[in-house]
């Protein structure tokens, strides 16, 4: 079990983490999602050891990392920039951490290892060649494995598919939690996809400005996301948000439409509406908004529509031949469906807008 209280590591004005706190269980695997500056790298070094945090506590299955040494704290890690051995084969990098004296395992059971995780990552007929000589997508496979293959308490895993091609990575993440080493052991996984987060995550943990904003299971980060940026971070398209204001009967939202939820807020306050671009239908009945077409994406069998209403521009999701007629600037009439409906409060300049419940 990992858990972390109170850290804060600050270079010069620089606040990398600020208070962070965060639990992942035994054997969970854990994605934490955020952009580039948020902190995710620091997070995973913190724990490893090779950040010493300026305040806070770093626990491993209850004990306190104070003063252990990273090669004490039994975890293994694979940074985003590989971090590997140039002048060797990428089966003496695979081997490295066998071959050291913590691990020293006979030769025939490290071979049988180095086999059988580079026949999963797919670099198994590259074993001989000098990772000097490997594209980048196979030297951030030589990482992976180099991880993967040892035992450890815990995998801290940074961004370890980013380098890999689209197909290759897709077939990679389908494989990832399927490894027997990784569903024994407690995974840290960190990534800037949403896609990644959604599809690895046994929990998620959105990362922003060196705090964990939000924590919880898939269905819990789409359905209930705890403020605009976190609704924008998942889904593509990402979430419509639409201005409107409260009123005695749910929201009237600009465009027109009535809609039937009912928000724990007095009536006139104003509120954004997201929408999802799944949750929106093409000349669809009821709950309706009427704009113009913007733009059209043909995405094979479906299409993107972008819609104007009024200075709003808003995303949906139709099949290719509900839009096969459409042109730019040719009026719609958009249904909403009130099931999956968020409200937030008004974006602010000093924080995006909070979830508000319903009823």
């Amino acid at each position: 079990m990992i858990r972390l209280r109170g850290i804060r590591r600050q270079y010069g004005r620089t606040v990398a983490l600020d208070g962070l706190d965060l639990d992942v269980a035994q054997g969970e695997f854990f994605c934490l999602l955020g952009p580039s500056g948020a902190g995710k790298t620091t997070t995973l070094k913190t724990i490893a050891g090779l950040e010493t945090p300026d305040a806070g506590t770093v626990e491993l299955d209850g004990k306190d990392m104070a003063g252990v040494e990273p090669y004490d704290r039994g975890v293994a890690m694979c940074f985003e920039s590989y971090a590997l051995y140039p002048h060797r084969s990428a089966y003496d990098n695979l081997a490295s951490p066998l071959r050291s004296p913590r691990y020293r395992l006979p030769a025939g059971e490290a071979r049988q290892r180095i086999g059988a995780i580079a026949e999963m990552l797919g670099i198994a007929e590259l074993l001989d060649r000098p990772v000097g000589r490997l594209s980048n997508g196979q030297r951030q496979r030589v990482a992976l494995g180099r991880v993967l293959v040892r035992p450890a308490r815990a995998f801290l895993l940074d961004e370890p598919l980013s380098h890999l091609d689209a197909k290759l990575r897709q077939q990679m993440r389908a494989e990832l939690k399927a490894i027997g080493a990784v569903q024994r052991t407690t995974t840290l996984y960190v990534t800037h996809d949403s896609v990644e987060a959604l599809a690895l995550g046994d929990r998620i943990g959105v990362i922003r400005d060196g705090r964990i904003v939000q924590t919880g299971t898939r269905e819990e980060i789409w359905y209930r996301p705890w403020d605009t940026e976190v609704a924008r971070a998942f889904g593509r398209p990402r979430i419509n948000l639409l201005p409107g204001v409260v009123t005695d009967g749910g929201v009237r939202a600009d465009g027109g439409a009535e809609l039937p939820v009912r928000a724990q807020t007095p009536a006139g306050t104003p509120v954004l509406v997201g929408v999802r671009p799944r949750d929106l239908v093409l000349h669809g009945e009821g709950h309706e908004l009427h704009g113009t077409v913007y733009v059209i994406e043909v995405l094979g069998r479906s299409v993107e529509v972008t819609v104007r209403i009024g200075g709003q521009r808003l995303s949906l999701v139709a099949p290719r031949g509900a839009a096969a007629h459409l042109r730019p600037d040719d009026p719609v009439r958009l249904a909403v469906r009130p099931e999956n409906l968020l409200l937030f409060e008004a974006d602010r300049p000093e924080r995006p807008g909070r979830r508000i419940e319903t009823r």
